[in-house]
């Protein structure tokens, strides 16, 4: 499966990654030490002790350009949040959106035809229903 997905988004086709769909796709995590589809460089940490780990919960994203995946959504709006890793990439021009909690993490990486997401669309209302409207209208 892995060569299969690499293969697709190598050829353009538009995707989409959700929570592990985004961490999954850098070169390695360290939860179990695992490698990553390796697709994007970076590393997938854990998130600091010194804050309730999972993150769980409502938490706001400040954008950092125009991506169309965030077509009328208000910057620094809040989505659903789940998870204990976070992607942190080598490259920082791809981040187009970040989160704090307890420290600045990105929770939006873009790349050609790639979207990554580290919240949760499904889970935050009506502006995690417009992220698959952008997704579906303006990326496919």
């Amino acid at each position: 499966m892995d060569k299969t997905l690499i293969e697709l988004i190598n050829n353009k086709m538009p995707f989409i990654g959700i929570c592990l769909g985004l961490q999954l796709m850098f070169t390695k995590s360290e939860e179990g030490q695992c490698n990553g589809l390796n697709l994007f460089k970076g590393t997938v940490p854990k998130i600091p002790d010194s804050v309730k780990v999972p993150h769980i919960g409502w938490n706001n994203v400040s954008f950092n350009n125009n991506h169309p995946i965030f077509n009328g959504i208000p910057d620094n709006s809040y989505f659903y949040f789940l998870h204990s890793y976070y992607v942190n990439p080598d490259n920082l021009d791809n981040i187009i959106a970040q989160t704090n909690y307890g420290l600045e993490f990105c929770s939006a990486y873009a790349y050609e035809n790639y979207v990554g997401l580290q919240f949760h669309p499904e889970r935050s209302g009506d502006y995690g229903l417009k992220i698959y409207q952008n997704f579906i209208n303006k990326l496919i």
